[in-house]
């Protein structure tokens, strides 16, 4: 394919259209200019020609990203670099060219950041491969993969195949427009900002040339952007692959490993993409479930939305319960979960009906609603005197009056159900 006149198709009205939909459909935060997404279409209506003009004529100059820190759960922070919302529509428009490009060239292990794939299809292609006799897995974590990356050694290997050397200039222009700290300029010498709309694609360009020399090596493997494993069938094979895997990516690839977190490990031992796998002896292979630091998590999310004290109807936090259940559940249901589900849906409706007996308040009111919902008079009396929150929502009357089956009437989604329709459907 020739690639040396890109940059007309970047510019084409078609793909311009195209850019500036996916961008507003990706919201996001302004950057350093302070420009929203909801006030790019004015812009580039009065602006339009004049930023395709100096893109022809690469004379187009990025601004720097805002950078916004992240928390990780396990401690330290994730940099993310946030570029203008223009620098974001031309990214994007420069990416949906050069996407098909590259797909053609990228390995079918290859899941992140791509087209029609996701970390699910990772996970099973994972199993598959640990199923297949390569008990052993060789757990690589890149340190900082998008704040290392060598602009060098990316843009010669992005030179190899894009010969327009208009769209070579905006993109190196990309990689250097520098960052924003709290008000003051850095020069980025190394690094692809974690957040820009071409990031993905130049991250997957850089750890291809890896995923040749893991083919070439004949090596099983899956990787989801920076998120690397490799299964073979020993220990002494993985402590070896280890090793040359390491030494090719620090020496070839200009990165570096984090042996801290690096390991090798039978599958029991891992979490890969929120995953922990175990092996179920009846069907003699190991399977999928989500890892207990992801169960946490998702708890730890639970209770801030059942909290008593937060000042919000319950029937609010019933719909952020269910966007919660169901952004969870899509991304997990590929895992065997059937037993975690009924005891988180036991735990959210236990934090309920605390969430209800505190709406309730008074012992007055509070026997007055058991009454209605169809406890007894004289056990909803003797009901509505318990002292705290834990013991009334854990009491019979309590579960009777606020039933599973009233609060699914209320609103709530039962994980269990959820689980099953979607594991039916995945």
């Amino acid at each position: 394919m020739d690639t040396s006149s890109l940059m007309e198709q970047v510019l084409s009205k078609e793909n311009l259209n195209a850019a500036y939909l996916q961008v507003v459909r990706n919201k996001g935060a302004a950057g350093v200019d302070g420009m929203t997404v909801d006030e790019l279409g004015d812009y580039l209506s009065e602006n339009g020609e004049s930023i395709r003009e100096q893109l022809r004529t690469r004379k187009y100059k990025p601004q720097p990203v805002r950078r916004v820190e992240i928390p990780k759960p396990d401690g330290g922070v994730r940099n993310l670099g946030l570029p203008t919302v223009v620098d974001r529509f031309v990214q994007q428009a420069v990416a949906q060219v050069l996407t098909p490009i590259f797909e053609e060239q990228f390995h079918e292990h290859s899941y992140g950041f791509r087209p029609n794939r996701c970390a699910q299809q990772a996970v099973i292609k994972a199993l598959e491969m640990m199923n297949d006799g390569h008990s052993w897995i060789v757990d690589i974590d890149l340190a900082k993969f998008f704040d290392t990356v060598d602009h060098d050694k990316l843009m010669t290997i992005f030179g190899r195949t894009i010969k327009d050397g208009d769209v070579i200039s905006v993109v190196r222009k990309f990689l250097v427009s520098g960052v924003m700290i709290d008000d003051e300029y850095e020069d980025t010498i190394v690094g692809t900002p974690q957040g820009g709309n071409i990031s993905p694609l130049l991250a997957n360009i850089m750890l291809n040339e890896l995923d040749k020399e893991l083919e070439a090596r004949e090596l099983d493997f899956v990787r989801y952007a920076d998120d690397l494993i490799i299964m073979v069938g020993s220990r002494q094979a993985a402590e070896r692959v280890m090793k040359s895997v390491t030494r090719f990516i620090e020496e070839k690839l200009g990165l570096k490993v984090n042996a801290e977190k690096s390991k090798v490990d039978k599958p029991k031992g891992i979490k890969y993409l929120g995953f922990g796998f175990y092996y179920d002896t009846f069907a003699r292979g190991y399977k999928a479930r989500p890892h207990s630091k992801a169960v946490e998590k998702f708890k730890a999310q639970m209770k801030k939305l059942t909290c008593r004290s937060w000042g919000v109807s319950n029937a609010y936090k019933v719909e952020k319960l269910n966007q919660l259940i169901r952004g969870w559940i899509n991304y997990f249901k590929i895992g065997s979960m059937k037993g975690l589900c009924e005891r988180l849906d036991s735990n959210i409706r236990y934090r309920l009906r605390m969430c209800i007996w505190k709406h309730w308040k008074t012992p007055k009111n509070r026997a007055k609603n058991l009454i209605k919902l169809g406890i007894p008079a004289w056990s909803a009396w003797k009901t509505a005197y318990l002292h705290g929150y834990a013991k009334p929502a854990r009491c019979w009357d309590v579960h009777q009056a606020i039933s599973n089956k009233r609060l699914v009437e209320f609103g709530l989604i039962s994980m269990l159900d959820y689980y099953a329709a979607k594991r039916v459907t995945c």
